[in-house]
């Protein structure tokens, strides 16, 4: 189990590889983000997108599936109180896959929770053309001696 002190400054996390499908574009948009260019084919070559793309809401759910598998499940993880920014650099298509990694930039002990760390983490995903999203988010993790409690 992964706990706060396993996330010191400058450690880097692999996430993925998480292959994209069209169905799977599809049926997220569909539900979650109905705009013609996540959906339609033909209505998404005539976009800005050049063709059909994942929402970007869809490759941010990937993100945290590829997180979840890569360290939070595994870990005394207890949510995260935000992200600081989210950027999508560029369209991702069905067919790619899904990479990247996950950094930690600061890890601190809580003041008023000892037993708690907050770690600050910037995510980068990218497929075979290149980059595709940066992330930056809070975790708040147990501490060893908070999880014993």
């Amino acid at each position: 189990m992964r706990s706060f002190e396993d996330l010191s400054v400058g450690t880097i996390l692999s996430l993925g590889p998480y292959p994209v499908t069209r169905d799977e574009i599809v049926a997220f948009a569909s539900e979650f983000d109905p705009q013609p260019f996540h959906l339609d084919e033909e209505a998404a070559k005539a976009s800005l997108l050049g063709g059909l793309a994942a929402s970007g809401w869809h490759t941010c759910a990937m993100m945290m599936r590829m997180m979840c598998d890569a360290f939070i499940l595994g870990s005394t993880s207890q949510g995260s109180p935000g992200v600081d920014f989210v950027r999508w650099l560029r369209p991702v298509r069905p067919g790619d896959t899904l990479s990247g990694t996950a950094t930690v930039l600061e890890a601190r002990r809580s003041a008023s929770r000892p037993g708690l760390g907050i770690v600050k983490l910037r995510n980068a995903l990218s497929t075979g053309s290149g980059p595709v999203l940066e992330a930056e988010y809070t975790v708040m993790m147990l501490t060893r001696e908070g999880a014993a409690e």
